[in-house]
């Protein structure tokens, strides 16, 4: 049976207000999708990101090459836990599926909140340890995506926000809900897509809506 996926975040990107002088800064930007679709709304700014992996900067500086030599975007290679940009650099703050794979995770918020300006925004996404994804993993033994890599970490409600202390207003929104897929195989799949999956969504949202595979987080300098 196939690894239980976790969904894209661009999305998210829908619910972010950038205006066309800001300057956005995407923490751990991967092949460049999300920098494409914000260079297009900060025409007159800069969005900059920075990734760890070599092979992602080469995909995102080939995708926003044009951006590039126009000036407008500025992709590096480098550590997420230690941004180079200085302090109060940045109008927005974009970090989805990237906490949860870091060796430092409060490391890598403090560095969020530094390069920030005050009063602008930071979105981060994690999973949710406290999630039916996760406790459905375990009792059909189904591997999660990326649970293999070597820092995986998951977020109950609170130890988010915790994590997130350095900012002065936080808002956090459970997403994610259980749909069909063809991902799943066999038994579990029938189960999971003929039983599972109706079950829940019939239940009242506000009974479960904390349970969420992902976690996002708003919040304010």
């Amino acid at each position: 049976m196939a690894r239980m996926n976790a969904e894209c975040g661009l999305g998210v990107v829908d619910l972010l207000e950038v205006q066309p002088q800001d300057r956005v800064l995407e923490v751990g930007f991967g092949p460049g999708v999300v920098i494409e679709l914000l260079s297009n709304r900060a025409r007159e700014g800069l969005i900059a990101g920075v990734d760890p992996s070599r092979e992602m900067v080469a995909q995102a500086q080939a995708r926003n090459a044009a951006a590039i030599q126009r000036g407008s975007v500025d992709l590096r290679f480098g550590s997420v836990e230690q941004l180079p940009f200085p302090d109060n650099s940045f109008d927005l703050v974009y970090a989805h599926g990237v906490v949860q794979y870091a060796a430092h995770p409060e490391v890598l918020v403090n560095e969020c909140h530094r390069v920030l300006k005050p009063g602008g925004q930071a979105v981060f996404q994690v999973y949710n340890r406290i999630s039916w994804l996760n406790a459905l993993s375990k009792l059909m033994s189904v591997g999660l995506e990326h649970d293999d890599a070597p820092v995986l970490l998951k977020f109950s409600i609170g130890e988010f926000r915790r994590l997130l202390t350095p900012f002065r207003e936080i808002t956090i929104v459970p997403e994610r809900y259980p749909v069909k897929s063809r991902l799943h195989g066999g038994w579990k799949g029938a189960v999971y897509n003929g039983l599972f999956v109706g079950t829940f969504n019939t239940l009242p949202r506000s009974l479960v809506r904390r349970f969420g595979w992902h976690l996002l987080a708003f919040c304010h300098k």
